[in-house]
């Protein structure tokens, strides 16, 4: 075997790096250009997702709102219904029937459309367990028997939600 004889079987069996380079490159950027896609499809996932989050929260808000946007006004005329019971239970005293039968038409009048605007009483009753999420103490006394340790035993003010929100607590004496 010549030199000439060795030097093409060498060359024959080196293949070409050029040939091989362009595949190896290819294949690269195939597969960065993937990652790319990859990355840029979880970057729309995500701010699809928190656009959807957005429009779910704001339509909430909207809802609260309408649900609650007379609360200013009702918490307002709330006082004036209080009025209206202490009058009924004045004039219930006396002997004026027919003042008592007026006063009472314009109560349940005012409070029926208080009540269709969604206004609701929060029950306090004596005897009642005070819990400190639904009332509010106002003072705390002995208690007259030991059945009402713990619990309401006056009711001063009555309370009131609008929806699920309430806007004004229950205000109570509580015996200890």
């Amino acid at each position: 075997m010549s030199k000439k004889d060795k030097i093409e079987d060498v060359e024959t069996n080196v293949e070409d790096p050029e040939n091989e380079t362009p595949q190896t490159e290819e294949l690269s950027v195939e597969e960065q250009l993937q990652q790319d896609l990859d990355k840029e499809k979880d970057k729309f996932l995500r701010l699809f997702a928190e656009f959807e989050n957005y429009k779910k929260r704001t339509t909430k808000e909207r809802i609260d709102l309408f649900k609650t946007a007379g609360q200013d006004v009702i918490a307002s005329l709330l006082p004036v219904l209080d009025d209206f019971d202490r009058a009924l239970n004045e004039i219930s005293k006396s002997e004026e029937k027919e003042h008592l039968k007026g006063v009472e038409l314009i109560r349940n009048k005012f409070k029926n459309t208080l009540e269709s605007k969604g206004l609701e009483e929060v029950a306090a009753a004596v005897g009642d367990v005070f819990d400190a999420d639904l009332h509010e103490a106002i003072t705390q006394i002995p208690a007259p028997s030991d059945d009402l340790k713990g619990k309401i035993v006056d009711v001063i003010e009555k309370g009131y939600k609008l929806g699920d929100k309430v806007i004004r607590f229950p205000k109570v004496v509580t015996g200890s």
